[in-house]
């Protein structure tokens, strides 16, 4: 069964699917091995860790299509895909579908806000006309060439028109067909059963879990009760690596040696058994032997 299939079965089931952030292949590759059934390619976390910059719009479609490529070539599990704003308008919207289908995504996120977008919990944001995000999410759904890549409609307008305004919204890009909603920083706990009450029987929801954002961090067996069916933490990966890269460095520097570090940290063949290099040496080997006498 295909990445894409599996998904969406997996989204008629029982609990929550809990998909962590990742930013790269390694990242990918971790999260595999540790169990988890699907993953968040997150474009904040591209732009945190590919440019070193904010999530306010930097990434290219480019870039986002490659690191997904890269990704999927290395995991077997699902990967869910930030494609921000589609990245221009509804013809913008349909290459990018396309490029990141062809790229092995399996559900593909486009979201209401104006370019240049943010990260959904920074202020400042716009959003654009109903209309005009309906024309890209049907541009997105003719699109795709297999029915089974998922594309998930993202609204931003809590925090530009209100939480009602922000439903009424997501209604009207559940008409146009969608596969999934995703209703952004929602506020309270409140928001959030009110946004259940009126989606979570009808289309998977998606609950996003920003440390430190607009919406109460909960746990994904929390969030399932309540009724949402896909929970990320997107950028929770980038964080985490950030804080120990900041530990090490700064003991790096004062010490001019990684051996206060060591004990919290892999050795080389400590890496090399998490990216199995013995594996692909030996697959290496198998081709060489081909046509020896």
């Amino acid at each position: 069964m295909s990445p894409r299939h599996t998904l969406a079965q997996r989204l008629q089931q029982e609990p929550a699917l809990l998909a962590p952030g990742v930013y790269d292949a390694l990242t990918a590759l971790v999260a595999q091995q540790a169990g988890f059934e699907a993953v968040y390619l997150s474009g904040a976390s591209i732009a945190y860790t590919r440019l070193g910059r904010s999530d306010i719009g930097l990434t290219t479609a480019t870039e986002v299509a490659q690191t997904l490529a890269h990704i999927t070539d290395r995991v077997s599990i699902p990967v869910i895909v930030d494609a921000d704003t589609g990245f221009g308008n509804a013809l913008n919207t349909q290459r990018t579908v396309r490029d990141f289908e062809r790229a092995g995504a399996a559900m593909i996120q486009i979201e209401d806000q104006t370019f240049p977008k943010r990260c959904g919990h920074l202020d400042g944001k716009g959003v654009v006309p109903v209309a005009e995000m309906q024309g890209k999410l049907r541009a997105a759904l003719d699109a795709r060439h297999d029915q089974n890549t998922l594309i998930l409609a993202r609204t931003d307008a809590v925090a530009v028109e209100g939480l009602d305004a922000a439903l009424a919204r997501a209604e009207r890009y559940l008409e146009c067909g969608v596969d999934a909603l995703f209703i952004e920083a929602l506020r309270s706990h409140e928001h959030m059963n009110r946004a259940c009450a009126q989606f979570a029987h009808r289309v998977p929801l998606l609950a996003n879990m920003v440390e430190g954002g607009k919406t109460p961090v909960q746990s994904a067996t929390e969030l399932g009760a309540q009724g949402f069916r896909i929970v990320i933490f997107p950028g929770g990966t980038a964080r985490a690596v950030l804080h120990t890269l900041q530990g090490y460095y700064a003991s790096l520097r004062a010490h001019q040696t990684t051996r206060p570090w060591q004990e919290q940290m892999l050795d080389f063949e400590g890496l090399n058994a998490v990216i199995q290099t013995q594996e692909l040496l030996e697959q290496g080997q198998r081709y060489e032997a081909v046509g020896r006498p």
